[in-house]
């Protein structure tokens, strides 16, 4: 384990040549601390949001609002009762345009239509990754990727759920996938949507 902060963590294994800015569809899922169900509870299948789970849902629906420069797309999202899983698509923007233009974005790329609209995927791994970004780092400006995202979403969710309970905590870290595909990106959205049914 590296030292961040003078604090034992465990190395990313982010897919570190890639620019997590680019224009790609991501799958998201953040854990509580400790796996602490703040956000409600799972009742015949549905879940039933708590105070903190309503905050955490408006958070995430307010992060497409803020930032209309990165050209988000939501897609599907659940908040259950530890965690939290969502798709998000970061779409070509003046932030990656050059990525895109440059064909780097575009390799490995597969245009489908979901929702109505036209997205790229790309091709790439699983990777947890943490809150902490390289002051070296080769790519674009580095609030305007998916760490940010995260990072301001972790942010406004505990600022807001301390109010209610002082002890609110996320875990560090977060998952994250980048989508292969259309199948994965479907098979993606039906697990999400299943989650609360899944629950056990």
């Amino acid at each position: 384990m590296d030292k961040y902060k003078n604090k034992y963590r465990i190395t990313s294994v982010r897919l570190q040549k890639w620019d997590y800015g680019s224009n790609a569809s991501y799958f998201v899922t953040i854990n509580t601390k400790n796996r602490l169900h703040y956000f409600g509870k799972i009742h015949e299948t549905q879940m039933q949001l708590s105070e903190i789970g309503k905050i955490a849902e408006a958070e995430w629906l307010k992060t497409f609002e803020m930032r209309p420069d990165m050209n988000l797309l939501m897609a599907d999202f659940v908040v259950m009762p530890n965690h939290f899983h969502a798709i998000i698509i970061i779409g070509v923007n003046k932030f990656n345009l050059d990525n895109a233009a440059n064909g780097r974005d575009a390799k490995n790329a597969e245009k489908f239509i979901h929702n109505g609209e036209e997205i790229r995927r790309i091709e790439a791994m699983h990777c947890i990754s943490t809150e902490a970004e390289s002051s070296k780092n080769q790519f674009g400006p580095q609030s305007k990727n998916l760490a940010a995202i995260i990072r301001g979403f972790k942010s406004a969710v505990t600022i807001n759920a301390r109010k209610i309970d002082g002890q609110f905590a996320w875990q560090p870290s977060y998952h994250d996938h980048i989508i292969r595909n259309s199948t994965a990106f479907n098979n993606i959205s039906t697990y999400i949507k299943n989650n609360p049914k899944n629950w056990k």
